[in-house]
């Protein structure tokens, strides 16, 4: 496969970047964005481009991909919902409307969270931000188009949130988080579950699929 990832210097992008790498069956990873990846892999090709709301210029680079794992995101805390929006739906419809033109036959896979409000009106703002972001990204004529809900998730190997109220969160939590995973598997992911349900996704290649947190281990696993 050949694919791409977009957030590839956040917890979740950088988890699916290490998975991609280490996997045989992807034979080239290019990940997308402002700020490059410190990694040096043969297989990895990467794309520095700071407007993702316009990638013309980019075609030859982000055509001929089989799978995009789309890891951008921020936290909603502080934000008015008119910014919020901006950086959560229309740069992810923006990114998703250009790579459809190329790679018709790719699967998009998109991380949501836990809780995303799929009709739209419920009172939480971002999850009705997510929800329609979700929702409109279905109508796209991918091949496959895989919506991801993750709830908490550990970061091992190392991995790291570039917020820094999270990053004290999981140091913290993480005897918590340890013990959890013990008693309640399926209850809390790992980045290292993630990174590998992102591939199983890309692997499985058609339709559209809600994946919700219990549900990420299992396809982690398959």
């Amino acid at each position: 496969m050949k694919v791409l990832i977009f957030g590839a210097t956040g917890m979740v992008g950088q988890a699916t970047l290490r998975e991609c790498l280490a996997a045989p069956d992807v034979e080239q990873v290019t990940v997308v964005g402002r700020t490059p990846v410190q990694q040096d892999d043969a297989k990895l090709q990467q794309v520095h481009h700071a407007d993702l709301m316009n990638l013309q210029g980019q075609e030859s680079a982000l055509s001929g991909i089989d799978a995009c794992f789309f890891c951008l995101g921020v936290s909603s805390s502080g934000l008015s919902e008119e910014a919020y929006r901006r950086i959560t739906y229309d740069v992810t419809l923006s990114v998703a409307a250009f790579l459809v033109q190329h790679n018709p036959k790719m699967t998009f896979v998109y991380v949501s969270g836990a809780g995303t409000d799929s009709t739209e009106q419920g009172r939480s703002m971002w999850a009705r931000v997510k929800g329609k972001t979700e929702n409109d990204l279905q109508k796209l004529p991918f091949q496959s188009v895989v919506l991801f809900r993750p709830g908490i998730i550990q970061p091992l190997h190392g991995i790291q949130s570039k917020t820094t109220a999270y990053r004290l969160f999981y140091v913290l939590a993480w005897p918590f988080l340890t013990l959890a995973r013990t008693l309640f598997p399926g209850m809390i992911l790992t980045t290292e579950d993630i990174g590998r349900a992102m591939l199983n996704a890309a692997r499985q290649g058609e339709g559209r699929h809600v994946v919700e947190a219990k549900e990420l281990i299992g396809l982690a696993r398959r």
